[in-house]
């Protein structure tokens, strides 16, 4: 198995990258890839040398992109540009209100009607304190 891991700036706050033993993306990697026609466009390669993509964790923010079509850094772009034969598995992570939200089930559901597998949440002590989903 061969992973690659494609990270969200906001994401970075949360890991090392000298700690991520495999290649790891992010949306600086986009522009330096691509300089004009015909160069590789990082999004569209990601796409085609995956065979399974897993976003894990899909906090709120990236969720209600997805959903919306929005794709505005390298994640939301592979994921907009997915072949759909191939499976994409999604793992909602966000604060219990945030889960509990309405247009958080009608997102959720979006991802489902494009074929995506929901990874469901599970009920743990949160970064906040609270427990919940």
């Amino acid at each position: 198995v061969e992973v690659k891991v494609v990270t969200t700036e906001r994401a970075k706050h949360f890991y090392n990258a000298q700690e991520i033993p495999v290649t790891l993306y992010s949306d600086e990697d986009e522009w330096q890839l691509w300089k004009g026609r015909s160069d590789p466009v990082l999004h569209i390669e990601l796409r085609r040398w995956a065979d399974l993509m897993v976003v894990a964790p899909l906090d709120a923010n990236t969720l209600a992109k997805v959903a919306n079509g929005i794709c505005d850094n390298l994640l939301t772009c592979v994921i907009r540009a997915w072949d759909l034969s191939k499976p994409l598995l999604f793992c909602p992570a966000m604060n219990t209100a945030m889960w509990e939200h309405p247009i958080t089930a009608q997102q959720v559901q979006q991802l489902k009607g494009f074929g995506y597998t929901e990874i469901p949440c599970v009920v743990k002590k949160l970064v906040c304190g609270d427990e919940g989903q």
